[in-house]
């Protein structure tokens, strides 16, 4: 199995710090807000690629944090009038709901960094105590020119850095020592949440959470670390250097990043009016057709989402998902029980469609060839199997189609067709728990409608449902 590796940018043989096993950590959403489909992206590739060790026998031991304390959360929570974890427990529940959505598994551990903060700041202690890391009125800073293998991952020049990236510039810019050195610990503002620590009443820099997190549920080593590629600087790098020092060992030996994804082939920004959640979509679309999507690029190409595309993508999917179907149906009446010595054949040659997939997987994970390895097993399905043929040759088609569309996360099931009535009456029930002040109730209601195929919108009128 290869991967494209972002330190050295080349493709290397995958092999385990332990054997059969992968420890491997996502970098999650900042929790402020609904996420948006730029967040889903990362998501569902590397749920997919978690999903693509295990279906090959790994022991996957998944990471994925939350970030639940920052500017931009305060920000929310300030105009809001509630307190910070109000807001990032509010949006960690509708997160973890649009990941259902999208059929992204939840991690082995999905820490929040407010959880952590010890653990961060005895990391602190530690960069401070090997000389890493030095204190000013209250800040703390990582001494960049200090790791001698600053830039490695970005392959960025230190000294073309040069007080050059605003977002190095977090606080207290006049104090540093050197203009590229960054925030370990900053001081508490007015109103802001704040720990107590040595060296001030404050909160951890961003860079530090995800390195504590991961060294703490994953050890000091790792397999794969994977992100946006927006944050392989200054982020990542940071993130190396501050492990890396603190540890005495190599941090990650595989970097995965995946590509930008744009909007109608612009730059996706809420100036541009082109900025989508995750929940805008589920409301145009099957979030199936989202991950089918997301999927039908490879994962370090830049991917640009349209209408036009998605429309595309459903009838792909709905390809797929008519022929397991179709074989389910085919099951159901079949006439004969086991296979036939034609039949034998005939399945036996499906072993070079999983073949394909797998080759394609094990490319860097290419979920665009694995996909068109799916199809051409959907057209040998279509036209080997008919009324004629056996319960088994079909059901064994349909548990094929099955396994590798698990791999990529889609789901081939057509939910129970559901009748106008029963509609009506759920949505009689959900007003009624709403009256009653059961939000809880009426949300769940919504969910179950949701997951149905059913869209709900609250209007002046009344509510009203389409189907997705």
């Amino acid at each position: 199995m290869k991967i494209y590796n972002t330190l050295t940018k080349t493709k290397q043989e995958f092999v385990p710090l332990e054997e059969g096993k992968v420890k491997m950590y996502v970098c999650g959403p900042t929790v402020y807000n609904f996420i948006h489909i730029g967040n889903a992206r990362p998501m569902i590739v590397f749920d997919t690629v978690r999903r693509y060790f295990e279906y090959k026998g790994y022991e996957v031991n998944y990471v994925s944090n939350f970030t639940d304390v920052d500017d931009k959360i305060i920000k929310k929570a300030n105009e809001e009038g509630v307190s910070a974890e109000e807001i990032s427990t509010r949006y960690i529940a509708e997160c973890k709901k649009d990941m259902e959505g999208m059929n992204v598994m939840p991690a082995t551990t999905h820490p929040l960094a407010t959880q952590e903060i010890g653990g961060m700041i005895q990391m602190i202690q530690d960069l401070i105590d090997k000389g890493y890391a030095y204190e000013k009125n209250g800040t703390v800073y990582f001494h960049t020119r200090s790791f001698k293998d600053y830039g490695k991952l970005s392959h960025k020049n230190l000294d073309d850095l040069q007080g050059g990236n605003r977002s190095l510039l977090v606080s207290g810019e006049d104090e540093k020592e050197d203009p590229l050195d960054f925030v370990l610990w900053k001081p508490k503002k007015e109103g802001e949440p704040a720990w107590k620590a040595p060296w001030s009443e404050g909160r951890p820099g961003w860079h530090i959470e995800c390195s504590e997190m991961s060294k703490k549920y994953l050890g000091e080593q790792i397999d794969i670390h994977a992100g946006g590629e927006d944050l392989v600087f200054p982020h990542h790098e940071n993130e190396i250097a501050q492990s890396e020092a603190a540890n005495g060992k190599e941090f990650a030996k595989y970097w995965m990043h995946n590509a930008f994804l744009n909007i109608d082939n612009r730059k996706m920004s809420k100036s541009l009016g082109n900025f989508f959640t995750v929940r805008e979509i589920s409301e145009k679309y099957d979030l199936q057709v989202l991950r089918f999507f997301m999927l039908s690029a490879h994962y370090r190409s830049p991917l640009n989402f349209s209408a036009d595309l998605m429309e595309s993508a459903g009838k792909g999917l709905e390809r797929i998902v008519n022929a397991a179907q179709n074989l389910k149906f085919l099951a159901e009446n079949a006439q004969t029980e086991g296979m036939s010595e034609a039949e034998k054949e005939a399945y036996a040659k499906t072993e070079d469609f999983v073949k394909a997939f797998e080759r394609a997987m094990e490319d860097d994970f290419n979920t665009a060839d694995a996909i068109a390895a799916i199809f051409d097993l959907v057209k040998y399905a279509n036209t080997t199997a008919d009324e004629n043929s056996s319960k088994e040759y079909v059901s064994n088609l349909r548990s094929l189609l099955e396994k590798l569309t698990d791999v990529l996360g889609i789901i081939v099931d057509k939910p129970e067709e559901i009748l106008d009535e029963e509609i009506e009456k759920m949505i009689e029930d959900r007003q009624a728990a709403r009256k009653a002040k059961d939000f809880a109730k009426a949300d769940a209601i919504r969910d179950e409608l949701l997951a149905k195929g059913i869209v709900l919108e609250d209007t002046r009128e009344g509510v009203k449902w389409k189907r997705a």
